[in-house]
C-alpha cells in the first residue's frame, strides 16, 4: 500500500517522537543518580569533579550532602556554591603516609560535607564541584560513596557494582571515577594538541575574510536593491503624474 505524503509526514513524525520519548525516558533515569563528572581523568593529573545532586528522598528536599573520598586520596578543594556552606573533615592515618615529593602527612581530608543553606526543592538538581590530584594507576576506579540526606529520609549512594555488573544496574551506586593514561605532553593533556594555536590562528583570518567578503557582498547587494527601488518609485510617480487619456 502507498502512503499519501500527508501520511508519510505523520508517520515519520510519529516515529521521531516515539524516538525522543525514549531517549528521554533513558535521560530522566541516567539523572536519578549521583554522578561523578570528571573534566580529566588522565592519572597524576588534577581534575574538576563535578557531582550532580538530583532527588534523592521522593519530594522532600535534600538538605545535606557527604561526599567521601577514596583512600587514594590524601585532599580535595570543594568549589563554593552559593546555595550550601561547606566543610572538610580530616581523619587520623593510621601511620605516616609518604607523598611522591617526599614529604609525610599523618591526615588527610576523608570528607567533604556540604549543608543546603535552604533545601534543595526534589524538581530541582544541583552541582557540586571538587579538584582532586588524580593518583598514578592507570584503569583504577575511584568511588566516592555519597550520603544524601532530605528533610525527610535519606539516600546512601555507596553500592559498589561486583566486577561483573554494571554502574546503573545496581541500586543507590556510589558516584565513581577511572583514572586513564596519563598523558606525557602537558599541553596535549589540555586539549590543546601540537599546532593548535597556528591552526586556530591561520582559521580565525581565513573566517574573518570570507566574513569579510560576505559583508562586502552584501553591502553592493543593498546599493544595488536600494537603487532599483528608487527607480521603481520614480516610475510610479511619474504614471501618477501623468495626464489621464
Amino acid at each position: 500500500m502507498t502512503l499519501s505524503p500527508v501520511r508519510r509526514a505523520l508517520t515519520a513524525t510519529a516515529v521521531a517522537g516515539g524516538t525522543a520519548a525514549l531517549m528521554l525516558a533513558g535521560v530522566s533515569g541516567a539523572s536519578a543518580h549521583v554522578g561523578a563528572t570528571p573534566d580529566k581523568t588522565a592519572a597524576n593529573s588534577y581534575a574538576l569533579v563535578t557531582f550532580g545532586i538530583p532527588h534523592g528522598c521522593d519530594t522532600f528536599g535534600t538538605t545535606k550532602v557527604t561526599i567521601t573520598l577514596p583512600a587514594e586520596l590524601n585532599d580535595a578543594q570543594p568549589t563554593v556554591n552559593p546555595n550550601w556552606t561547606v566543610e572538610r573533615v580530616e581523619e587520623q592515618l593510621p601511620e605516616p603516609k609518604t607523598l611522591a615529593d617526599g614529604s609525610s602527612i599523618t591526615k588527610r581530608t576523608s570528607r567533604i560535607v556540604y549543608t543546603a543553606k535552604a533545601p534543595l526543592d526534589p524538581h530541582f538538581r544541583d552541582a557540586l564541584v571538587l579538584s582532586v590530584k588524580l593518583p598514578d594507576t592507570p584503569g583504577k576506579t575511584l568511588y566516592f560513596p555519597t550520603l544524601q540526606n532530605c528533610e525527610q529520609g535519606q539516600t546512601d549512594w555507596a553500592t559498589i557494582p561486583q566486577e561483573d555488573q554494571d554502574h546503573d544496574s545496581v541500586k543507590s551506586p556510589a558516584p565513581s571515577v577511572t583514572v586513564t593514561e596519563a598523558v606525557a605532553d602537558g599541553h596535549a593533556a589540555s586539549g590543546a594538541p601540537a599546532g593548535t594555536a597556528s591552526a586556530t590562528t591561520h582559521d580565525l583570518a581565513q573566517a574573518t575574510s570570507v566574513t569579510d567578503d560576505g559583508a562586502q557582498a552584501r553591502s553592493w547587494a543593498g546599493l544595488v536593491a536600494g537603487v532599483g527601488g528608487l527607480v521603481l518609485g520614480g516610475l510610479a510617480f511619474l504614471r501618477r503624474r501623468a495626464p489621464q487619456q
